[in-house]
């Protein structure tokens, strides 16, 4: 999934941990051969080479994950939506450090793209896209969900205490560590000085992700473009430099920090589900963080 996976845990047992560790490391190297639009063999590559020709049968498993990823999509009024892929391309931020694409090009992507444009068909449990040039991404979710399995499975082995990180950018903190009860310490960094922390939070059966301009951006023109897309206008969001949120899931702590990015602090306030919290740092004349709720 382009990151590091670590996992830190506590118990009785050493050999019961270590077994238990082994056996979420290997969830997400599973769920890396299920997820990824990088291996031509994994069924997500399956579903953007042939979904646009015939509908595509694929895993329970994987059309539960496309049918939360609808729900997040009809939650947030299309600010989050696993359609994106097209606009990545387009803006070269696939495999590339990105450039500005011509206003036809991006015109162009946006046809392609729109989370109404992907058919899930829960009988026949098959995905079809509706307009040839579609493609998925798993950018916005993936990680997120393997943490939440990763936690499953230390669980589902015994494991009361442990800290799983997927890229640094989404955590769960399960139970808490040795001599703090509060929960596992967890450094939001500053958004421009990764070496300074603005906030701090201590995760007990609790998630948080971070989604930044600064993880890929370039400039042009002497403005700042960021990988984060507003999927409707087609364009890089502003205005905004980090945002965390907290949630008792890993799978919504990663998908809504991509809508509270684009849409900002007045457009979470009212949408933003009850449960979760947000820590917006804004792109103002000198830097504004705070906690929404």
């Amino acid at each position: 999934m382009g990151g590091t996976f670590s996992v830190v845990a506590y118990g009785a047992d050493p050999v019961q941990v270590e077994g238990a560790v082994a056996l979420a490391l290997a969830e997400a190297v599973r769920l890396d051969e299920l997820l990824s639009n990088y291996k031509p063999t994994s069924e997500w590559s399956g579903i953007n080479r042939e979904a646009a020709r015939r509908p595509v049968p694929v895993s329970e498993e994987l059309f539960a994950l496309l049918e939360a990823c609808q729900q997040f999509s009809a939650a947030s009024q299309g600010a989050f939506d696993i359609t994106v892929g097209p606009l990545l391309r387009t803006w070269r931020f696939y495999k590339g450090s990105g450039r500005l694409p011509h206003r036809a090009e991006i015109r162009t992507a946006l046809g392609e793209v729109g989370y109404a444009h992907l058919r899930l068909d829960p009988a026949a449990r098959t995905v079809q896209f509706a307009r040839e040039g579609m493609e998925i991404d798993p950018g916005g979710i993936g990680k997120g969900y393997a943490v939440d399995r990763m936690v499953t499975i230390l669980k589902e082995q015994g494991v009361q205490s442990a800290l799983v990180s997927a890229a640094g950018s989404s955590i769960y903190g399960l139970g808490a560590p040795p001599q703090e009860p509060r929960g596992w310490r967890v450094d939001i960094r500053h958004p421009r000085d990764a070496r300074q922390t603005v906030a701090t939070v201590y995760l007990n059966q609790m998630s948080l992700s971070t989604s930044g301009a600064q993880e890929k951006f370039f400039e042009a023109g002497g403005r700042i473009y960021s990988h984060i897309f507003d999927p409707r206008t087609g364009y890089p969001a502003s205005g905004r430099l980090q945002v965390s949120v907290l949630a008792p899931r890993t799978l919504d702590s990663e998908a809504w920090t991509k809508p509270v990015f684009i849409e900002g602090r007045s457009w979470a306030a009212q949408f933003l589900p009850k449960g979760l919290r947000a820590y917006i740092c804004e792109d103002k004349r000198e830097l504004s963080c705070a906690w929404l709720r």
